[in-house]
């Protein structure tokens, strides 16, 4: 069927037809596919009648109707599958299944085995613990984990620190570490820690680099 405009009298035939006729009579009459007539009977806001809905014709299941009943599993009926444990290909498909726990490509290139240390971008040594779970919970800090070995868990709302300058990667010693609340840690990493002259000061300095960053934004936004 091919694409045509719409004329006059066919719109008026439409509107008169669409409500009751079968759409297979529809395309007969107007030479046109189903989704042609359906989009120009929404777009004029045709709908079909509620007579029509709930006639055979339409091809909607109502209460009480019985199509495809055959088809349906009787009450005790036992299903093909029952008993079995998944589908299984036939002739070689089973060799070349990934097993359980099995990995290939780039997952096999990076996996490191429980016990694998390695050192962050922070400097922290991390030692793997489990290869199960979030990503982030099969690592942990080898200095937590040496610290947990003496004390027991470390209790919640509390991290285990270094109490020197020293590198956290090398030489961690139970007498290196100690056990501070987040926010004890929070406030250790903030002003706050030094005198009110040098608290003076970093604001100052603070200040002087917003100026200094809105003065380059202002002129590099003049440039352009």
């Amino acid at each position: 069927m091919t694409r045509k405009p719409w004329t006059g009298p066919e719109l008026v035939r439409l509107e008169t037809l669409y409500p009751n006729t079968p759409m297979r009579h529809l395309e007969v009459i107007f030479q046109r596919n189903e989704r042609a007539i359906y989009a120009k009977a929404y777009g004029m806001g045709l709908k079909r009648s509620a007579e029509y809905l709930a006639s055979p014709a339409s091809g909607r299941l109502v209460p009480g109707d019985k199509r495809g009943a055959n088809c349906q599993f009787q009450k005790g009926q036992t299903p093909w599958n029952a008993g079995k444990k998944g589908w299984q290909a036939g002739g070689r498909a089973a060799e070349t299944q990934f097993k359980k726990g099995e990995m290939a490509g780039r997952a096999q290139a990076l996996y490191k085995p429980v016990g694998h240390e390695r050192i962050t971008k922070d400097g922290i040594l991390q030692r793997k613990i489990r290869d199960d779970g979030p990503l982030h919970r099969r690592w942990k800090s080898v200095h937590s984990i040496i610290w947990e070995e003496q004390h027991g868990p470390i209790p919640a709302g509390h991290i285990v620190v270094f109490t020197d300058k020293g590198p956290r990667h090398t030489d961690i010693t139970i007498n290196r570490l100690e056990l501070i609340s987040r926010a004890e840690n929070a406030r250790r990493n903030t002003i706050h820690r030094y005198p009110p002259e040098l608290k003076h000061v970093i604001r100052k300095l603070a200040k002087l680099k917003r100026k200094v960053q809105e003065k380059q934004r202002e002129e590099s936004n003049g440039s352009h």
